[in-house]
């Protein structure tokens, strides 16, 4: 069918499954399901396992027929408890009906699933890491290879795959690889679940052919920008992906187009930006969570993220050099070639896209003082148009700080060294005379 992993880097399923099918019987094998869906503003495995958890279970008992395997595990976040409550049921439905347990079917085929809380850790979305932490461990990443097809839980054979991943096989298997191959592209066969969000109209859950282009999906699917706003990027993969810009908006989304633009699909978060986000705000946001995130193993995402942070902080505080700009480049780079799991490997990506396609904004950041979306605070300047302003004082009351002066009927000003850039005038104002830039 050429289905290919649906969390991440998008490796083919069935080769994977392939590795892990020598020693049939001689060992003990496992098949690991990862639902620790971190991804900020993903919720395309939680609307699978509510809605639908046995097409999850069935897919594992698939898996674990195929390479020779008996025992499953389901490894799924503890801030999903609808999920896990519904994932409880289907599960003991299941051995009622003799679809789990010893002899299925009379097939001498045995298959069992355990379900794992995992504790909200990103990095635990990472393979080894999620292995190690079903294992009791503390939840690090370990060194590859040896990769977990050879050795992976308890030290056994073990394919992990994603929910939707795992969601798609069963009607493969009752439809046909051609079935699925008649959607999507080539290389991307089938179709793909994006969590779409941010400025657009219609946020949720959209199912579309790989290969479908960006413009589709924010213009028709998602309705557009709001407020008649123009569409600047969208982010794709989250943490770990990169922005693609307005001028790539007719690119094809699967697997390999993502990558020759410097993103990634990830497990499928699409958050859509308009005119008014500032590019370096948002690399900072992603990083911050990235940052966050670490698991603290290996230096260069423990303490490479943290550096190159601060150097965003310093950009967006109006304190940065361009010499700061070659130090992120170069620091990037030093993270992705030596971090040891793939959250350290990417992420200085969305540092690394939003440079490449929006370094104006990072100019104009460090060389003129100036944040052209107007969100970082520490470059932000309040004025007050004195042909608008008609004096009525409700901006000068509701000013936290007092740094607005003026009388009755008279123009008002903004003292810019009392000022804390907190917007209360401009929400106050009722004649539009008060602007940020």
């Amino acid at each position: 069918s050429g289905l290919r992993g649906r969390g991440g880097g998008g490796f083919p399923t069935g080769r994977k499954w392939q590795l892990a099918c020598a020693d049939r019987g001689k060992v003990q094998k496992y098949v690991c399901c990862n639902a620790d869906e971190g991804d900020p503003g993903a919720f395309m495995d939680r609307s699978v396992l509510e809605g639908d958890p046995h097409c999850v279970i069935e897919a594992m008992a698939i898996a674990g027929y195929a390479i020779g395997a008996d025992k499953g595990y389901i490894y799924v976040r503890a801030e999903y408890p609808i999920a896990v409550k519904r994932l409880q049921i289907a599960i003991h439905q299941a051995r009622k009906y003799g679809l789990l347990g010893k002899d299925i079917f009379g097939t001498g085929f045995d298959f069992d699933i355990e379900i794992k809380l995992g504790a909200g850790a990103f990095v635990c979305g990472e393979e080894t890491a999620l292995m190690t932490s079903i294992e009791g461990c503390r939840g690090e990443p370990r060194p590859r290879p040896p990769f977990p097809a050879k050795k992976g839980l308890f030290g056994r054979p073990t394919i992990l795959n994603n929910v939707e991943t795992y969601a798609n096989i069963p009607q493969i298997i009752l439809k046909g690889a051609d079935w699925f191959r008649s959607m999507g592209t080539p290389t991307s066969p089938g179709t793909k679940v994006f969590a779409l969000g941010g400025k657009i109209k219609n946020t949720g859950l959209v199912e579309v052919p790989m290969g479908t282009t960006l413009r589709e999906i924010v213009e028709e699917i998602g309705g557009g920008i709001p407020g008649g706003k123009k569409f600047k990027a969208a982010q794709t993969g989250g943490p770990s992906g990169g922005c693609i810009p307005a001028e790539l908006i007719d690119t094809p989304i699967d697997y390999d187009n993502l990558l020759r633009i410097g993103s990634m699909m990830g497990s499928g978060g699409l958050i859509v930006m308009d005119e008014d986000t500032c590019m370096v705000d948002i690399a900072k946001f992603f990083l911050e969570f990235t940052v966050d995130e670490s698991c603290g193993k290996c230096t260069p995402c423990r303490v490479g993220t943290k550096r190159l942070l601060e150097l965003l902080e310093k950009i967006t505080e109006g304190k940065g050099t361009m010499r700061d700009l070659e130090r992120i480049e170069e620091l990037a780079q030093f993270i992705k070639d030596n971090s040891l799991c793939g959250l350290g490997q990417t992420a200085p990506n969305p540092v690394l896209s939003t440079l490449h396609y929006f370094r104006d904004e990072y100019l104009a950041h460090i060389q003129d003082k100036y944040c052209p979306a107007g969100v970082c605070k520490a470059l932000l300047i309040y004025k007050i148009d004195e042909a608008k302003c008609r004096g009525c004082t409700l901006c000068a009351r509701n000013c936290p700080a007092g740094a607005i002066n003026g009388s009755v009927r008279t123009p008002h000003n903004i003292d810019p060294l009392k000022c804390i850039k907190c917007g209360a005038c401009i929400d106050s104002c009722r004649f539009g005379a008060i602007s940020k830039g």
